[in-house]
């Protein structure tokens, strides 16, 4: 993910002091006599620089109206979503614009701390763009933040080891078992770990065997069938020739080194992979492929999770107004486009897919704009953490879920993750 740069303070020396002494949840970003607003823009740390150039171009074609500082959250989603509980919760006026991972509007909504986007505004923020990245910003049919970026994950493979890439997870696995036979490298890649990424590969499984984690109205657990399917994948790929040894403690980072190794035939990853194996293993990158995410049901094509990052106005920002035009700029084509190709992080507005820019360093756009036209998303809710938590402790480690009855406790588990009262900070 996402080096880290100082923006140059328009601020008198001493406001600065005033500033170093207030609160640390207290930002620093309003406008000074005869200088031209500062919104404080927060968000994942990008070591590409593309989050700077945007900031930077943004202020730049305001004519003078306003700066954009790009304020660093911390490297762990978890850190980044306690800041901005944190900030939020103190009702800091200097949070302008904030970056939400896609888990999070519905929680900020109903709290109260970002604001509705409506009318020509919301007409913007959501033109061209994906409908599921929309639906991740949207909570009780109104929405709260704009799509910034999508993300999605596909089958990585070697062709040398794999001349057909497989179309369902039983395939996968029967090939894995072949090449393990064979004395060949065959695991396969997946994010197996209690964390979040845990989640993805149950929602994944889960959604594409045709159900859903919540009822539609986030009340209750539903899972079903459907999630029984998904837990029993789980459990095979865990106790089969496939598991990589590291399997309950792995998560995307590990599973790209992994691939790179050369001790896997197979990884379930985010296209950061793809540049990653060309610049760190050329002999073996002659060799990586991508393929659709394998299914779950025969014939019915897989929903992955959708990820990404939407950008919303804070509720107690001193500039609203700016705050929503800077938000659209942010997230406007040139800037998606340079998030793409020096971030890696594919975009949320449909037409950059069929972009030459993007294609010639994404061969695989139309894959994944595919995976992101199917893509299902995270069960929204305010609780969403607690249900998180919920699923990743229960399901771990994989080896040990034992289907049928690792769903009944899962689904008591998450009717006690809903019936929190408060957020978790």
């Amino acid at each position: 993910m996402p080096k880290d740069r100082t923006s140059r303070s328009w601020w008198p020396s001493a406001l600065v002091g005033l500033c170093v002494v207030a609160s640390v949840l207290t930002g620093c970003g309003s406008s000074g006599q005869g200088g031209p607003v500062t919104l404080n823009w927060y968000n994942f740390p990008d070591d590409s620089g593309a989050l700077q150039q945007a900031a930077d171009r943004c202020g730049r074609q305001s004519g003078g109206r306003y700066t954009v500082k790009y304020n660093k959250l911390p490297r762990g989603a978890d850190g980044q979503r306690q800041q901005l509980v944190r900030r939020m919760a103190a009702h800091d006026e200097g949070v302008d614009v904030l970056g939400l991972d896609v888990t999070w509007p519905a929680e900020f909504a109903e709290a109260g701390w970002i604001r509705e986007w409506t009318g020509a505004m919301k007409e913007k923020a959501t033109a061209d763009t994906l409908k599921a990245a929309v639906q991740t910003a949207t909570w009780q049919g109104r929405l709260f933040a704009a799509p910034y970026n999508s993300n999605t994950q596909l089958l990585w493979y070697r062709d040398d080891l794999v001349p057909d890439p497989p179309k369902t997870w039983a395939d996968m696995l029967a090939q894995a078992d072949a090449l393990a036979e064979q004395g060949k490298p065959h695991y396969v890649e997946i994010q197996g770990a209690q964390y979040e990424g845990l989640t993805v590969w149950f929602n994944t499984l889960v959604t594409s065997a045709g159900g859903t984690i919540l009822t539609p109205d986030a009340q209750a657990p539903s899972l079903g069938p459907p999630a029984v399917v998904a837990a029993g994948v789980m459990h095979d790929t865990a106790v089969s020739a496939a598991a990589d040894p590291s399997l309950p403690n792995q998560m995307e980072d590990q599973n790209r080194l992994a691939m790179e190794s050369g001790t896997a035939a197979f990884e379930l990853n985010y296209p950061f992979v793809y540049p990653s194996m060309k610049a760190n293993q050329p002999e073996l990158f002659k060799h990586f492929r991508w393929a659709p995410y394998p299914s779950v049901v025969p014939g019915r094509p897989a929903t992955v999770t959708i990820g990404g990052i939407d950008l919303a106005v804070g509720a107690y920002s001193r500039h609203p107004d700016l705050a929503f035009e800077a938000t659209l700029c942010l997230r406007d084509r040139e800037n998606q486009l340079t998030n793409a190709l020096e971030g890696g992080l594919p975009p949320s507005l449909r037409s950059l897919y069929q972009a030459a820019e993007l294609t010639e360093s994404y061969p695989f756009a139309a894959d994944v704009l595919a995976a992101l036209d199917n893509a299902s998303v995270r069960p929204q809710t305010p609780a969403y953490q607690n249900v998180s938590i919920a699923i990743s402790h229960t399901l771990s480690p994989p080896a040990g879920i034992r289907p049928e009855s690792t769903v009944a406790d899962l689904r008591g588990q998450i009717e006690d993750a809903l019936g929190s009262k408060g957020l978790i900070p």
